[in-house]
């Protein structure tokens, strides 16, 4: 019962990291990109006994030579290979469950991956009160953009060239001389 209930944790992880990061992903099949993130998330990467070259290397001996994805039993597979690397003292049953207890019931981190730097710098070179010559001409008073009115000089299809002060009196002048 607690061996089924194990598996259907690990299958969850699997799946969670499957579809991560990709709109169309079905939860069947995992990414070398995933696979990476896997790893490093659920701790089995140290650094010493499996590096990200170690990583990348089972996945591509566990996948098939034609597939870019492995699926669940190449997963496992995967894991088997990585357990006797990352749990160097235990035996094969033993390191295996080890590393089935780090990726079990584990989904996808997203810390740091989207952090706004609000720094004085940043707030010095967006802070629209300050801005000068024609950038000044983007925004209204409360530093909201004016779209397009601000980044394009609307012509005036007048006939008349923008600097001609006498603009409209062509009609008065015509009927002076008639």
């Amino acid at each position: 019962m607690a061996e089924s209930a194990d598996m259907e944790q690990l299958l969850t992880a699997f799946r969670k990291f499957a579809v991560h990061g990709d709109t169309k992903a079905t939860g069947k099949d995992l990414t070398g990109k995933n696979w990476a993130k896997l790893c490093k998330d659920c701790k089995i990467t140290d650094g010493k006994n499996v590096t990200g070259t170690d990583v990348d290397i089972v996945f591509s001996k566990v996948k098939q030579k034609t597939s870019r994805v492995i699926n669940y039993e190449e997963f496992q597979k995967a894991l088997e290979e990585l357990a006797l690397k990352r749990f160097k003292g235990q035996s094969k049953e033993e390191a295996l469950q080890s590393i089935h207890k780090l990726v079990e019931g584990r989904e996808p981190t997203n810390v740091g991956v989207t952090k706004v730097a609000k720094t004085a710098a940043v707030d010095r070179l967006t802070d629209t009160s300050r801005y000068t010559g024609s950038h000044k001409e983007r925004f209204d008073d409360s530093g909201k953009g004016k779209g397009r009115e601000g980044r394009e000089e609307i012509v005036e299809n007048t006939g008349y060239v923008g600097a001609y002060k006498n603009a409209g009196t062509y009609d008065t002048k015509i009927k002076m001389w008639i």
